[in-house]
């Protein structure tokens, strides 16, 4: 998991470039989101509807934007082009947490060998530190939109995030001990749990919508779709055939977003 300093070195990087951005007379607006979390891991079987919403969880985050219609310095429009009447700059840190099992066909309760034991025994943790940056881009005009000419505003957004790990791995079957392979799926090559924490880059895409809460505010809901570039960030990679993708989640948040000028 990352450090203090290192954390505190990302933030300030991220942070920093937004107040770059300040300097140039650009106006600010901070937010609060939150919302339930559906992660996409090796734990369950894939397109089960038990798995999909067993392994839920929650995500919490803060963001600020950067709105290139506004200035700040003279309390008036930008400069009337497609860019600036289009396209904010989403600054996030963010966490999200959802403890895992498996769900499925083969922890059916008929089912009673040896592996169907070990799978209904073996648990996770998914636990994330996000941060990142996404450009949000919206059809209709931002201009418009803040001066109420109409109260919904839709958007869809493209970014990268820097994403701590920190997934944990548990087990009633045999000794308990994570460490045994013996006490994990026969068919698992071993190393295949592993609740190690680390760092990964994720790609992140969303759509959602603005609504004109009043001149200072707004309210907004957003639906995400997190890829990591890592098949660890559950704690465990069975390295089978059929386990074609790495760890991604769903994440529908709802937001207050407050302009600060």
């Amino acid at each position: 998991m990352l450090n203090l300093k290192q954390l505190t070195i990302i933030s300030f990087l991220f942070f920093g470039m937004n107040l770059t951005f300040s300097q140039l007379g650009l106006s600010h607006e901070i937010g609060v989101i939150a919302g339930p979390v559906e992660f996409r891991s090796d734990f369950g079987s894939r397109s089960n509807l038990e798995t999909n919403f067993g392994n839920s969880g929650i995500g919490i985050g803060i963001v600020h934007y950067i709105n290139f219609a506004y200035r700040a310095d003279c309390n008036c429009y930008s400069t009337d082009n497609f860019f600036n009447d289009h396209f904010k700059l989403r600054t996030e840190i963010s966490w999200n947490k959802t403890n895992l099992q498996h769900f499925g066909a083969w922890v059916a309760p008929d089912k009673t060998s040896i592996e169907a034991n070990q799978l209904r025994a073996h648990k996770g943790i998914a636990e994330n530190f996000d941060v990142g940056m996404q450009l949000e881009y919206f059809p209709r005009s931002i201009r418009a939109f803040q001066g109420f000419g109409y109260k919904f505003a839709p958007f869809f957004s493209l970014g990268v995030h820097y994403t701590s790990i920190n997934p944990k791995a548990s087990t009633d079957y045999g000794d308990g001990e994570i460490s045994n392979p013996n006490n994990f799926y026969n068919f698992w090559e071993d190393g295949s749990v592993n609740p190690k924490s680390g760092t990964t880059w994720s790609m992140v895409t969303s759509i959602g919508v603005r609504y004109k809460l009043s001149a200072l505010s707004d309210l907004m809901l957003d639906f995400r779709y997190q890829l990591y570039f890592n098949d660890w960030v559950d704690g465990l990679n069975h390295q089978l055939s059929y386990n074609k993708s790495n760890d991604w989640l769903l994440w529908l948040n709802f937001g207050y977003i407050y302009y600060l000028n």
